[in-house]
């Protein structure tokens, strides 16, 4: 696997994440469970954009005199491009969050615990992926049009399906989970289970959990395949895709209120797949340059959202079903 990133590189990224996740679980523990604020969400979305930003920037200034003229542009390019497509599939994650916790009706203060322990999953679940796709990349070339057919294809069911309300009563890993785990029907706090040994019992609270880490890795299925599109570097691939991880909560509490709003924006998110996995089953005829690439992603998602400002949603056949919260 060729990549431009030295073992100084790779510790100064991990330390980077270290240091930025322990600043998040810091603030998360002194103030508790609480329910999250606009503001806060915003406040918190910001910072991790921000830092995002400057990580491409001292990356860029970094690799300027070390690598030829233009090569450190290139690759900041394709950093924030890779940032912005991750950041754009995330929000389709968080689509389907709000849906899980609405249907558990899981408690506000509660929702945080899930999403930290749901992104520190994803860091460690993407990296893997990322490292087997690089490295199979790198052995089977072939295998970047089979990404590019399965982006093609998921972007157009992304088309089909908009819209539609998933049939959680039907879902099969739930209906696995509530026949084979013991479970209690009341949230404990926090708790994702009460009791020792044969005695545990699991709260709805694990059942979100597990729901969530699936859920993320049907979509990483999606999204890690869409950056290979822009780079091959693996350094790349990964540090984009861990700083897009890494708002994720934020973002939640961010778009959770307005998720209605942009009902429109399954839509742009598909135009942005069948455009990158039209660009990996092109990749050996013509080369689309990687600002035209960026300027695509952030046109169909611009457009995807003024549309729904001026598109009013249809109105719904009835209410989802769920299980009621806990009294």
């Amino acid at each position: 696997m060729e990549t431009i990133a030295t073992p100084m590189m790779w510790a100064v990224f991990a330390a980077f994440v270290l240091a930025a996740l322990a600043v998040d679980l810091l603030v998360l523990r002194q103030n508790g469970p609480h329910k999250v604020s606009t503001r806060e969400a915003l406040t918190w979305s910001a910072a991790w954009i921000a830092l995002a930003l400057v990580f491409n920037a001292g990356l860029w200034w970094y690799l300027q005199g070390r690598l030829p003229d233009g090569e450190a542009d290139r690759i900041a390019m394709e950093f924030l491009t890779g940032y912005v497509v991750e950041k754009a599939l995330a929000v389709d994650n968080i689509f389907v969050f709000l849906m899980l916790f609405t249907y558990f009706g899981v408690p506000a203060q509660s929702q945080q615990r899930v999403l930290i322990l749901g992104v520190l999953g994803a860091i460690v679940l993407r990296a893997v992926m990322i490292f087997i796709g690089a490295a199979l990349i790198a052995r089977f070339h072939w295998i970047l049009y089979v990404f590019g057919a399965f982006l093609l294809f998921t972007g157009i069911k992304m088309v089909v399906v908009a819209g539609k309300e998933p049939d959680m009563d039907s879902n099969p890993l739930l209906r696995w989970l509530t026949a084979h785990v013991p479970l209690i029907r009341r949230y404990r706090g926090e708790a994702l289970w009460i009791g020792q040994g044969s005695r545990r019992k699991f709260t709805p609270l694990f059942v979100v959990l597990v729901m969530i880490a699936i859920t993320d890795v049907i979509f990483a299925v999606d999204s890690i395949p869409a950056i290979f599109a822009i780079t091959l570097d693996p350094f790349v691939v990964l540090t984009s895709n861990v700083f897009a991880v890494l708002g994720l909560r934020a973002l939640y509490f961010l778009l959770a209120d307005l998720a209605d709003r942009f009902h429109l924006l399954a839509y742009g998110l598909a135009a942005v797949l069948v455009f990158i996995g039209a660009k990996m089953l092109l990749i050996d005829v013509v080369k689309i340059p990687i600002g035209i690439s960026l300027g695509f992603v952030a046109l169909a998602l611009l457009s995807a959202m003024l549309a729904s400002l001026w598109i009013r949603p249809r109105p719904q056949s009835g209410p989802v079903a769920g299980i009621e919260p806990p009294r």
